[in-house]
């Protein structure tokens, strides 16, 4: 008996080394060559493709056009599956490789119908902008040719490798409109679903401005006065959880000469997204001869799919951006009389079969249904000058000034702007697309009012250049005056708590260099939770003997989103279950609308504290017979959830483990057997929403740059994960731990270990 399981156990292990050794012999056939020589038709010189130690791509070229060859075919190599999903999520094309799952995914994308707005723009693009495009679409197919064997990602899926075209690269531009702009829309939504059934001044009471305001020029929107109003008389009911979009945005800020040592201005830039692997940026530089005849390098980050360096430096200027969160959206209400058709979309499954959306539009855009009534979506999204090839004019800017004048004309989501140059100046201005039309409202417009100058992209924007005490920022929170936001609106902004810390670190020092900047980018410091700290403290000292581990926690919180306190955890926690107790009414009354206070809940600040602090009858929760109630069953239902989340021993509850950052692979949740191969290494929080260091558990900072244009010996670009997207490669999680660790991760290239050389076809 015993050899007979001793053999048993052994066929096992045989077995299972065979099926490791099968899974990792299909992906070694799939690894791309990263040194060789090729010829194409496709570039007019001879381009080489070199890496670094870090993965990170160094094209060298004669021409702008075979330099964007050359990262495309890196990317292609690369990246491609990634670039896959980004143009399918925007098009609405993900169920022919998930099949139906992912149909209602692709019915909300396809209302948008990006996929003939994108074959539209290209075809009106300048010639030389299409040839740019034709140029990187080639290095793709290229690069992914070269390949040989197709990647696992399609062996797992069934599905077949589609080429890339030119179209596709404005698909992936619209991936980011979808992720930074689809707030300000469904914020819009929400709000008009709250005024249709509590009224306008609801509307006005939820969206207070805050005490937290950090505009550049100093201005304050005028406070709110109006008073709390009353609230319907409430059923008994569950406490709902009302979770939170997340901010996708970013921080950056600038000083100008006089605060550095080499009279340079300095630029710090930390864009915050969702996290995956491989991590949505990809490291490069360029090397290319302008038509002028002039060598240009530029370095920073590109998104696979697309051919620019997104955020950078050419070594006279610096750039990075963060989400502008200006007003891009409007619900237009329609009437009876107003005309309306329908479209048929197909949406290929992987069988080969189809799946038809019908979709309802107008002259204002496509129709949704709000509370019964319908609604046209005015975006700037579906506008022509949504997306252009014009950022790529950064790469030849010189100066501060130069880089003012792009940025009318650049067909990005709009953003905060932030440039330094050599010669010590820095500037904001809002860069991207900006529609024309001078009333932006939170709620619906009639047809009588929508303005033709939705087709028009606005020209005339405010901008900063050099401000006396040299220090400029954003962080996703109003940055233009309170005169000019009646011109822009507020498309979901930030509420500012992140912001006014920047600022305010900004202004403890008179000189900076890299490492200043860099710790600042790490600031996790708790600033905006005192308030509910002192608040949850004062309510726990009620009952000081029941309460007395809490208590002590509380006392030790270190005041920061540090991994081991345990006491910012029952804060943080605390914030959002009152928040979650006192609005759940008005969340389950929207949800019978089908809709939410999702896209609401970061207004909600100034609201919850008048509301605390002058407890209304009308609003408290029945469950409850009193505000201090209900304020301290906010922190049972707080212990009550970390229990059965992370166990009865509270050590388990420590901020970083909590928050843990988990950066995964598409399918490691599919196939978890993968998981161990497919993600990043687990890393213990470290940040959080209100604070400069921002973190979540699969979201967060995905890049940290630190840049003097001149002076770059000691600029910083730090990524959380490798350049390769196949998991065999040895770039697959370079610079993970570097970013973990808060390392000064180099920008430029370090030593060259690889070199891929495209001769022109009529060459060797």
């Amino acid at each position: 008996m015993f050899k007979v399981v001793k053999w048993l156990v052994l066929a096992v292990v045989i077995l299972g080394l065979a099926v490791t050794a099968v899974v990792y012999g299909v992906l070694a056939v799939s690894l791309p060559a990263l040194d060789g020589k090729g010829r194409s038709h496709n570039v007019n010189h001879e381009v080489k493709i070199s890496r670094d130690q870090l993965g990170q791509a160094v094209v060298f070229a004669e021409s702008r056009n075979d330099a964007a060859y050359g990262l495309g075919f890196a990317h292609g190599q690369d990246r491609f599956f990634q670039m896959d999903l980004l143009r399918r999520n925007a098009a609405g094309e993900l169920s022919e490789l998930f099949g139906k799952a992912a149909l209602d995914l692709d019915k909300k994308m396809r209302f948008h119908q990006l996929r003939k707005r994108s074959a539209a723009i290209v075809k009106q693009l300048p010639e030389a902008d299409q040839a740019l495009l034709t140029s990187y679409a080639a290095g793709v197919n290229e690069g992914l040719a070269q390949i040989g064997f197709t990647s696992f990602e399609y062996l797992l899926t069934g599905a077949e490798q589609q080429p890339w075209r030119s179209e596709d690269s404005l698909l992936v531009i619209y991936s980011m409109y979808l992720d930074l702009q689809t707030a300000t829309f469904e914020r819009d939504q929400a709000l008009i679903q709250i005024a249709d059934i509590y009224g306008s001044d609801m509307v006005s009471f939820l969206t207070q401005p805050s005490q937290y305001q950090a505009a550049l020029d100093g201005s304050k929107l005028p406070p709110y006065t109006l008073g709390i109003p009353e609230l319907p008389k409430q059923a008994l009911q569950a406490v709902l959880n009302i979770d939170a979009n997340q901010e996708r945005g970013s921080n950056n800020w600038a000083v100008t000469g006089q605060l550095t040592s080499t009279g340079a201005g300095m630029l710090s830039d930390d864009m915050h997204l969702s996290m995956a692997v491989p991590v949505i940026w990809y490291r490069a530089q360029l090397n290319f001869t302008t038509k002028q005849g002039k060598q240009r390098q530029v370095t920073g980050v590109s998104l696979p799919g697309a051919p620019a360096i997104v955020v950078g430096t050419n070594n006279d200027i610096a750039w990075g951006f963060t989400n502008g969160y200006l007003d891009t959206a409007d619900w237009v209400a329609l009437t009876d009389s107003t005309k309306t058709w329908q479209e048929v979309e197909q949406i290929a499954l992987p069988d080969g079969t189809s799946e038809q959306y019908s979709l309802t539009l107008s002259e204002f855009g496509p129709v949704r249904e709000i509370n019964g009534n319908s609604y046209a979506l005015s975006w700037v999204g579906h506008q022509p000058y949504a997306v252009d090839m014009d950022l790529l004019q950064l790469e030849h800017a010189t100066t501060v000034d130069d880089a003012l004048l792009i940025a009318s004309d650049v067909g990005i989501p709009v953003q905060n702007l932030m440039v330094v140059d050599s010669q010590g100046n820095a500037a904001w201005k809002n860069m991207g697309a900006l529609p024309g039309r001078t009333n932006p409202t939170a709620l619906a417009v009639s047809a009588s009012d929508y303005s033709a100058r939705w087709q028009h992209n606005e020209q005339q924007r405010p901008a900063l250049k050099n401000p006396p005490d040299g220090r400029l920022w954003t962080g996703n929170s109003r940055v233009v005056s309170a005169q000019d936001d009646l011109r822009f609106g507020n498309g979901g902004y930030a509420l500012g708590a992140r912001a006014t810390q920047i600022r305010d670190r900004l202004y403890e020092k008179q000189q900076f260099n890299e490492a200043d900047f860099n710790q600042l980018q790490h600031d996790n410091q708790a600033r905006f939770l005192q308030p509910w700290h002192s608040l949850l403290l004062k309510q726990l000292n009620k009952n000081s003997v029941v309460n007395q581990q809490y208590i002590k926690e509380l006392e030790n919180w270190q005041g920061c989103a540090c991994a081991t306190s345990i006491g910012y955890t029952l804060v943080r926690r605390y914030r959002d279950e009152i928040i979650n107790s006192v609005f759940s009414a008005m969340q389950a009354t929207l949800q019978t609308q089908g809709g939410s206070l999702k896209y609401v809940k970061r207004d909600l600040e100034p609201a919850i504290w008048q509301l605390i602090e002058q407890q209304p009858d009308s609003w408290l929760n029945p469950q409850f017979a009193d505000w201090d109630a209900q304020l301290r069953g906010a922190f049972s239902q707080v212990v009550s959830k970390l229990t059965t989340e992370f166990g009865a021993n509270m050590q388990s509850w420590q901020w970083g483990k909590v928050n843990e950052l988990v950066i995964e692979h598409p399918f490691a949740q599919q196939i978890p057997q993968l998981s161990k191969l497919l993600n990043m290494p687990t890393a213990p929080g470290f940040g959080d929403s209100y604070m400069p260091a921002v973190q979540g558990r699969s979201f967060g900072v995905s890049q940290r740059f630190i840049a003097q244009p001149g002076h770059l010996e000691n600029a910083i670009m730090a990524i959380p994960g490798g350049q390769s997207g196949h998991p065999l490669s040895p770039f697959y999680r370079t610079g993970f731990d570097d970013y973990i660790a808060a390392k000064a991760t180099p920008l430029l290239p370090q030593a060259l270990t690889h070199e891929i050389i495209i001769a022109p076809l009529n060459t060797f």
